[in-house]
C-alpha cells in the first residue's frame, strides 16, 4: 500500500490504513519526540497523542503538504502545548509563595481522599468491563500490570504497531463511556 492509498482509505474509515499510518510513521514522530523531551515515557505519549489527533482530523490533511511534516507539526503542538501547561502550573505555584516562606504541603491523602480514589476506580473498573475483551486486556496490562509496549506485544503474541492501535482505541472507547456517564 502506498502512503496516498494509505491516506484516502483512512479518510474512509479503513482500520487497515490506520495500521499502515501508524507502522509507516511511528518512528520518525516518535525519533522527533525523543529528540525534544530526551525521555521515552513523555516522547511515547506525545507520539500517542499525535496519532490520535491525526486520526481524528484525517479529513483536514492537506494533499499537497507532505504527511509526514503534518504528522510532525501535529506533535510539535501538543508537545508545545504541554510545555506551555506545565510552565503555567509552575507560575502559578511560584505565586503562591511570595512571602518568602515555604509551607510544607502534607501529601498523604485524607480518609475522604481515599474514599473518592476508591469510588473513582471502582467507576473506572466498571466502565474497563463495558469495553470489548481484547480492549479490556490490553488496558488491564498497560495501566494495571505497567507493562510496557513491547511486553504487551509479547504477551498476546501481536505485533506492537496492533497494541498500539488497541490501546489507542481502548483509550478512546473508554473516554467515550466515560463522559456518558
Amino acid at each position: 500500500m502506498e502512503i496516498k492509498e494509505a491516506i484516502s482509505r483512512a479518510k474512509k474509515n479503513d482500520q487497515i490504513a490506520f495500521n499502515f499510518l501508524l507502522d509507516s510513521f511511528w518512528n520518525d514522530v516518535y525519533a522527533f519526540q525523543l529528540k525534544r523531551t530526551k525521555n521515552e515515557n513523555d516522547a511515547e505519549d506525545i507520539t500517542i497523542q499525535s496519532f490520535s489527533k491525526a486520526f481524528d482530523k484525517i479529513n483536514t490533511y492537506n494533499e499537497k503538504y507532505n504527511f509526514k511534516t503534518w504528522l510532525i507539526t501535529i506533535s510539535k503542538n501538543i508537545h508545545i502545548d504541554l510545555v506551555r501547561s506545565q510552565k503555567r502550573s509552575l507560575r502559578n505555584t511560584s505565586k503562591d509563595n511570595e512571602d518568602n516562606y515555604i509551607d510544607i504541603i502534607d501529601d498523604s491523602p485524607s480518609p475522604e481522599d481515599k474514599i473518592i480514589t476508591e469510588q473513582n476506580l471502582t467507576n473506572l473498573l466498571r466502565d474497563i468491563k463495558k469495553l470489548k475483551p481484547h480492549y479490556q486486556e490490553v488496558i488491564n496490562l498497560r495501566y494495571f500490570q505497567e507493562l510496557s509496549y513491547k511486553e504487551i506485544s509479547e504477551e498476546l503474541d501481536e505485533p506492537m504497531s496492533n497494541i498500539k492501535v488497541k490501546l489507542l482505541r481502548a483509550k478512546k472507547l473508554l473516554a467515550e463511556i466515560i463522559t456518558k456517564n
